[in-house]
């Protein structure tokens, strides 16, 4: 309900209106899609929490300490802060829909005798339905992924309780059966989501080249700016603000070389998760544009899946095969040379980068999927009549077509894998932390402002798909 509330109505004013400042807000309210939702979270905790400074500053102003506060440690206070996290996914794809139809169907409705509100939500909003559904269809799948935000508010939910139950109590039985309940739920959403997919209808979807905007006058055009950038300073400014602040108190005590460690471990591991999802979608596009029958498309279709999964879930339900591969080989490798050879894959970065690769390969995939749309069956015959055909062709016509569409599935497969809290919070080695282990240590213990360093460094890696988002939005 606040994604779509948030997401629909900033999406709304930002695509129909002309208001003070509306060219800013168009493309800043991108933003808070570059935080991850437990940094948000334990700077919410931080700043609102008892021993805060927003309550500590208000008891020394009003000089009691029987002053009511809202309890940030609660459900609606995990909620809030998951609607701030989220509602960019709303946002982006409403917008998109009103860009392409928003105004038009306002007149359509004005000249039917509807009134700029009655046509809204009567022709306007019902028009636009499959963007928003798919919009909170994502948000819903966020939420029930989060691992991270629901840890630092101690709000049990299944992703914690797989945890719990793996590390906590020993029991790898318990943690796949929780997670097999988990995946009905994120199946029965898929389906639904699917269900309206069905229901889509496309008629013209490109943008006009001058849309006159309506503009907005007095407490109007006030109360959606303030509307505006009230959201954009909880869910994106006071997050920054706040992080270089502790940043810049634990400055010298955070900036050492465990931290040099923990970032390299998570630069290191986000490339090499980049570079093999790329890959591997490079080939799956490429075999769907070769075979377009219907094997190999429910075959891609089952492989990019994997984004609809928690995090939680994939660690678990790769672990296990994974674990019994490892005790395979080396019962193998011992019954043939009389040497006991321990863990292979147990231990090493191999179950990491798969857990990755079946994450985020769809989000490399579509991509590529759809920059070989593009490119005309044409080149293929040119290039076969010089007899280029295969792998070749793919390695020599492809893949130097497609670098900027490689680039960019490569840069969020990065950012995602830098920002990804369960999968590696399972599956790492012993000692390997990374910033976002580090931020979840840190957080455990309430260590806000050792944990502010890793996460700016977080938010200022994942500005960059951001910034490639809003250049290609606004083209």
């Amino acid at each position: 309900m606040g994604t779509s509330l948030l997401g629909v109505s900033l999406a709304w004013f930002t695509s129909v209106y002309r208001f003070p400042g509306y060219r800013f807000f168009s493309w800043a309210l991108f933003l808070p899609l570059a935080i991850p939702a437990y940094v948000i979270a334990f700077v919410a905790l931080g700043t609102f929490d008892y021993t805060g400074p927003v309550q500590t500053s208000l008891r020394h102003w009003f000089n009691s300490d029987l002053l009511w506060f809202p309890d940030i440690r609660s459900g609606p206070g995990v909620a809030i802060v998951m609607t701030l996290a989220f509602y960019p996914y709303v946002y982006l794809l409403s917008r998109d829909a009103f860009l392409t139809q928003g105004k038009r169907l306002l007149e359509v409705a004005q000249s039917l005798g509807f009134t700029r509100q009655q046509g809204f939500f009567r022709v306007v909003l019902p028009m636009a339905r499959p963007w928003i559904v798919a919009g909170i269809m994502l948000a819903l799948m966020e939420t029930l992924a989060d691992f991270g935000t629901v840890s630092i508010f101690n709000y049990d939910t299944f992703t914690t309780a797989i945890y719990k139950t793996w590390f906590g109590m020993f029991s790898l039985s318990t943690a796949s059966q929780l997670a097999s309940l988990l995946i009905l739920i994120v199946l029965v959403i898929i389906m639904t989501e699917q269900r309206f997919r069905l229901r889509m209808r496309f008629s013209e979807s490109r943008k006009s080249a001058r849309v006159e905007r309506i503009p907005l006058t007095g407490w109007q055009a006030m109360a959606v700016t303030g509307f505006a950038g009230t959201v954009l300073f909880f869910a994106f400014a006071l997050p920054v603000i706040q992080l270089s602040i502790w940043a810049m108190d634990a400055l010298t005590i955070g900036l050492d070389q465990r931290y040099l460690e923990f970032a390299w471990h998570s630069i290191l591991l986000s490339v090499l998760a980049a570079l093999i999802t790329c890959l591997v979608a490079a080939m799956l596009a490429y075999a769907a544009r070769l075979h377009s029958d219907g094997y190999t498309r429910f075959a891609i279709r089952l492989a990019t899946v994997g984004y609809a999964l928690p995090g939680a879930v994939l660690a678990v339900g790769i672990f296990i095969p994974m674990a019994w591969l490892d005790n395979l080989l080396s019962d193998w490798i011992e019954n043939i040379s009389g040497v006991e050879t321990g863990l292979l894959i147990q231990g090493t970065l191999t179950v990491m980068l798969v857990a990755y690769m079946t994450r985020f390969l769809a989000v490399s995939y579509f991509p590529l999927e759809s920059a070989l749309q593009r490119v005309t069956r044409s080149i293929d015959e040119a290039a076969a009549g010089f007899g280029v055909t295969g792998w070749s062709m793919l390695r020599m016509i492809y893949f130097p077509m497609l670098k900027s569409s490689l680039f960019t599935a490569a840069t969020l497969v990065f950012v995602d894998v830098m920002k990804e809290m369960p999968i590696t919070l399972m599956t790492r080695p012993f000692d390997w932390d990374t910033l976002a282990v580090r931020i979840f240590s840190l957080t455990s213990e309430g260590q806000w402002d050792q944990a502010a360093l890793p996460a700016l460094t977080l938010i200022l890696t994942g500005l960059i798909p951001i910034i490639l988002l809003i250049r290609h939005s606004e083209t």
